[in-house]
């Protein structure tokens, strides 16, 4: 080795390796300490670049880098050296230089390193795999920077085989236990100990497995009432909520169209009607006129179907309400001028205390759930009061919703059938399912997002 000198190292030099010594130790984490061995063991021995390879890692520093690119030319070369010098590895420090290398790498050498290279390896202890660091210089190496830059780098491999052990579930293990990561076993303290069993058994209490799905109180068993004839409508003759009684107007079509094809069919009526008792007269002295009057009847009859038949479209312009309750419907200058078809709904009546449960659940959320199983209704207007109810379906297709949404409908009929809350309230139900075991509820959400993310 150039520039022989005594191994022993001066006090200076022992000071600045017991300092570096510490730093490893108090360092945070393995980032921190591979950090520390490229920068600061230039106060060891100056150097101009330095480089840390580890076996299964491969390049993790660099000397004034951050953090090192994999796909960098420099970095892909040092791991071709790194894996070169690694297939007869020493324990001894070892000068380098480009006479070390075969001709494919060797070539390189000047783009990339100064002409003196130093290479340590880094024992495997642990969880750490060991490696080895190169530090280059364009001066030659001396004997007692070798021996103190080895012992560097056997002080910090202990240090990342510690912070490798204290790293994942083993560090929590130990923090919980109450242990360094030093510590050859883990036994845990006594209450520690009870803690973590009380924590096991927890995860086997039996609770009910519950859901929850926006809800709205609906009307039970109302009257749909739908449009009769193809037209537009008029006018509304109620308000929404609008307490009606039976036969009371709700809204009525425009018949103008109608009643002019009701005074054209009377008219044709009259005429028809005319020429029928003229003939009758005629018949007597006639026969030809008598031949006609069996005509003349055919017509007679046909124009009075049709005037009966347009005076019922006529009536049924106006459209009564079937039974006593409230009209449930939209804003009415929305209907009003807006055609329909014939069985379009346009409105409902209903008994505005008769109401039961109407709940939308999402796909994800579709447990398994038995008829007259308990809904707790949760209103928005008054949460201090739940609304209790038991379930009465769940559909069996998802559908639709004005959100773009697909949901599952479910019905659920009150429990209390005095209790007489507003229809259209709306809020959030609950839905329980059966048994299940508490670390099961915890972790069903987690458990089927972390299915759809990985796609199992």
């Amino acid at each position: 080795m150039d520039n022989p000198v005594s191994p022993l190292p001066d006090i200076q030099a022992l000071a600045t390796l017991v300092h570096l010594a510490r730093r490893a130790r108090e360092s945070s984490d393995a980032t921190e300490l591979d950090f520390i061995v490229v920068n600061e063991s230039h106060a060891l021995a100056p150097y101009r670049q330095s480089a840390l390879w580890l076996r299964d890692i491969g390049v993790t520093a660099l000397s004034g880098v951050v953090a090192p690119e994999g796909n960098a030319p420099y970095v892909q070369w040092l791991r071709d050296v790194f894996r070169h010098l690694d297939k007869e590895p020493v324990d001894a420090p070892r000068v380098l230089d480009r006479a070390a290398l075969p001709a494919t790498l060797a070539a390189d050498w000047d783009a990339w390193l100064p002409p003196q290279g130093l290479w340590l390896t880094l024992p495997a202890a642990g969880r750490f795999p060991g490696g080895a660091l190169l530090l280059a210089r364009d001066q030659p190496w001396s004997k007692g920077e070798a021996y103190l830059l080895e012992e560097w780098a056997a002080t910090w491999s202990q240090a990342r085989a510690l912070k490798a052990a204290d790293s994942g579930w083993l560090r929590f293990w130990q923090r919980f236990a109450g242990q360094t990561s030093g510590s050859r076993a883990l036994r845990l303290p006594g209450w520690r100990s009870l803690a973590l069993t009380a924590l096991i058994a927890a995860g086997f209490i039996p609770v009910h497995l519950t859901v929850l799905a926006p809800a709205e109180l609906v009307p039970l068993n109302p009257a749909v009432i739908r449009a009769p004839l193809d037209g537009v409508v008029d006018q509304i003759l109620v308000i929404p909520n609008q307490k009606v009684q039976v036969g009371d107007d709700l809204f009525e079509f425009d018949r103008a169209n109608i009643q002019n094809r009701l005074q054209i069919a009377l008219r044709a009526l009259g005429t028809t009607q005319a020429e029928y008792r003229q003939k009758s007269q005629q018949a007597l002295f006639d026969p030809i006129s008598k031949s006609q009057l069996a005509v003349l009847q055919g017509h007679l009859a046909e124009k009075n179907t049709e005037v009966a038949y347009l005076r019922k479209l006529d009536r049924r312009g106006v459209v009564i309400a079937p039974r006593a309750g409230v009209a449930l419907f939209d804003d009415p200058t929305e209907w009003i001028g807006r055609p329909v078809v014939t069985g379009e709904r346009v409105m409902m009546v209903a008994d505005e205390h008769a109401v039961e449960v109407e709940a939308w659940l999402s796909p994800a959320d579709a447990i398994p759930l038995d008829t007259g199983a308990a809904v707790t209704l949760y209103l928005n207007a008054d949460p201090l009061h739940p609304v209790r109810a038991l379930l009465r379906y769940v559909g069996h297709e998802a559908m639709e919703r004005p959100d773009g949404k697909y949901a599952y409908r479910v019905r659920a009929t009150l429990e209390d059938a005095e209790l007489s809350p507003r229809v259209g309230l709306k809020g959030t139900a609950k839905l329980n399912g059966g048994q299940v075991s508490l670390a099961y509820w915890a972790l069903r959400r987690p458990l089927a997002g972390l299915r759809t993310w990985l796609g199992v």
